[in-house]
């Protein structure tokens, strides 16, 4: 008798433990659309892309996830492969690798990171950048920088894979490398890094107010976009047929957080965003931009499928 009592009172309190676990995981993860914004005013600003511009992916491995991992009202049964991938850009003035991606050592790197993270992050590293690239007859002299969405880990795994190739961050991510934050120590450990900083000037962007145009044909143009890390930017990229993409980094992981209105959930946001009222912030620009501009293509640097519409290397030496 008192061994029933026993395991009766024992699966009473482990149902009661279960039922605070999923009344969390709801609050954590349910969907709660930001507000939306008004309509955006400003037109789209002119580009002159040289005709002999391109742009190629190139996928350097992924990250096992779910949609409910990346917004709040995702599925946990909707399996995601989070892209871990670098952007080349072919340009007359200088080509260019919009972030480093998993590089040859990222087994290493990723043991930099906090337990907590290794204990929840299930990646297959791939094929590091400098090694396709090398693959495909690619003269990585041609490369003028590596330019970061902004600073984490897998961003930036593949920075040693390209000796002394200037690595362009703005000015406030370069004090996020600098300080000492555990998310940027990757980064900081790069001591033969050439990290160089550029500034914003007073030039209004699709509702920015600050941008640097970076070859001043307006094919590359980068914007402040701080909240999940100080000095987060995202990338606007113009074509010489005039397709135009949105390079967001981390703003969202997946496309949904901007063209949902949904935030990543609050425990995500609290480990990984430097101050979530500033992510906030840009998504709502972001999708005012989409609203009034739905042909900009947004890419989130991990959402696989917003990467499709971009040629991959195997494109790069076609006569087509």
């Amino acid at each position: 008798m008192r061994a029933y009592k026993l395991i009766k009172k024992s699966l009473k309190w482990f149902l009661i433990f279960v039922s605070i676990i999923l009344i969390l995981v709801y609050l954590n993860n349910r969907a709660i659309p930001l507000e939306k914004p008004g309509a955006l005013s400003a037109d789209l600003p002119e580009a002159n892309p040289p005709e002999t511009m391109q742009i190629f992916q190139i996928p350097t491995g992924v990250n096992h996830r779910s949609a409910a991992f990346a917004y709040r009202g995702g599925s946990f049964f909707d399996k995601r492969e989070f892209s871990m991938s670098v952007l080349l850009v072919k340009h007359p003035k200088g080509d260019l690798l919009i972030d480093g991606g998993f590089g040859k050592d990222v087994k290493k790197h990723f043991s930099l990171m906090p337990y907590y993270f290794k204990m929840i992050t299930d990646f297959d590293p791939g094929i590091s950048a400098a090694e396709q690239l090398n693959k495909f007859g690619y003269n990585q002299d041609s490369i003028k920088a590596i330019l970061l969405t902004h600073a984490h880990w897998d961003h930036v795994s593949g920075i040693p894979d390209f000796k002394n190739t200037p690595v362009l961050v703005s000015e406030k991510e370069l004090e996020f490398i600098k300080g000492d934050n555990k998310f940027s120590a990757l980064a900081r450990s790069f001591t033969d890094a050439k990290y160089i900083s550029y500034s914003f000037q007073q030039k209004p962007y699709l509702g920015f107010p600050l941008s640097y145009d970076l070859y001043d044909d307006g094919s590359i143009v980068i914007v402040p976009a701080p909240g999940h890390t100080p000095g987060s930017v995202i990338i606007f990229i113009t074509l010489p047929a005039g397709k135009r993409y949105a390079m967001i980094g981390d703003l969202a992981w997946q496309v949904e957080g901007v063209l949902e209105l949904e935030e990543r959930p609050f425990l995500q946001s609290k480990l990984g965003d430097d101050d979530r009222a500033l992510v906030r912030e840009s998504l709502q620009k972001m999708y005012a931009i989409h609203k009034k501009f739905p042909d900009i293509a947004i890419v989130p640097s991990h959402d696989k499928r917003a990467f499709i519409s971009i040629p991959t290397l195997e494109k790069m030496n076609s006569p087509n």
